[in-house]
């Protein structure tokens, strides 16, 4: 009788990892990059460890930094990836998740989805044959936040008792953060506008596991005494009554009086796309404790991890 086979390694939130497998990315994120340091983007790492696989990449939503760095760290890998996106595949009309997943299982090596139901990403982990990976959803944005991780580690940040600092919307990025706080023993202190609180489940594991979760409504008591300071856009795409939000979130800019309420060594991150003179300053978006473009070249590097964990390679 044959054995049975071994489930797939998906990644749809940093706990289907574990903290001990995301350190292992983040040490071997930062030995590739170090390796890499002068060669060309395309060049193909020394040990090529995805030579033959092929990474199939499902937009449901625009992309930049998400559709680059997967489709560049799967090259480097010695792999090859394919773009499908609703308006030119048969997912756009009408085609189930499950019958997509089943296909593309016995098409491709792995799946990275970015959509907008959180529910879609889960249903095609469970039917497929081959890893999924969360490019991004609603509920949760993880590849983001292990690239944030290793961008602190870079900065000298040591993860456990860190001082992180989220102004403005309570929304997936601040979910994965949390679920990072989780996992790593960090500190977290929300400042948002009333009613824009990140999901009490991601507020509820981060404080089970140890870490403290600070909500308040004054940006200055989010901000004072933090090691990282992190904002994101306030509106995302699709989403209604914007001016009702902007007018709520304006007092949660991080400027250069908020980020003197941080360490002096405190470190400034933000996801991209940024809209400058919304959530953040040109002050401190183009300022010396702005690490904002180092973070985004580290998602080539954290897909590449990612990609190697859900492969069994680390």
């Amino acid at each position: 009788m044959a054995e049975p086979t071994a489930a797939p390694r998906s990644f749809l939130d940093l706990s289907d990892a574990g903290g001990d497998a995301i350190a292992a990315m983040l040490a071997d994120a930062q030995d590739r990059k170090a390796a890499r340091r002068e060669w060309p983007k395309g060049k193909t790492d020394a040990d090529a460890p995805l030579a033959g696989h092929v990474l199939g990449m499902i937009f449901e939503k625009n992309s930049t930094r998400t559709r680059v760095s997967f489709d560049i760290g799967m090259g480097q890998l010695g792999g090859t990836s394919l773009i499908l996106d609703s308006g030119t595949s048969q997912l756009g009309r009408g085609e189930s998740i499950a019958d997509t997943a089943r296909v593309l299982s016995r098409m491709v090596d792995a799946i990275m989805i970015r959509t907008d139901d959180h529910a879609k990403a889960e249903e095609l982990a469970h039917h497929a044959s081959v890893p999924v990976i969360n490019g991004l959803t609603d509920r949760s944005h993880p590849c983001q936040i292990v690239a944030d991780l290793l961008t602190m580690v870079e900065q000298g940040k040591a993860l456990p008792g860190l001082e992180l600092a989220w102004l403005g919307d309570g929304n997936n990025v601040l979910h994965s953060i949390l679920e990072a706080a989780a996992l790593f023993k960090f500190n977290v202190r929300v400042g948002t506008p009333q009613g824009y609180e990140p999901a009490a489940e991601f507020v509820g594991m981060a404080r089970a596991a140890g870490s403290q979760v600070t909500l308040t409504q004054d940006a200055a008591e989010a901000a004072r005494g933090a090691d990282i300071v992190v904002t994101d856009t306030w509106v995302s795409m699709g989403q209604e009554h914007v001016h009702n939000k902007l007018a709520a979130m304006a007092p949660f800019q991080v400027d250069a009086a908020l980020m003197a309420q941080a360490k002096p060594d405190a470190r400034f991150l933000h996801c991209l796309p940024a809209h400058v003179g919304d959530e953040v300053s040109e002050e401190v978006f183009e300022g010396d404790q702005s690490v904002v473009f180092d973070e985004a070249e580290n998602r080539i590097h954290a897909q590449k991890s990612i990609l190697l964990w859900c492969f069994g390679r680390l």
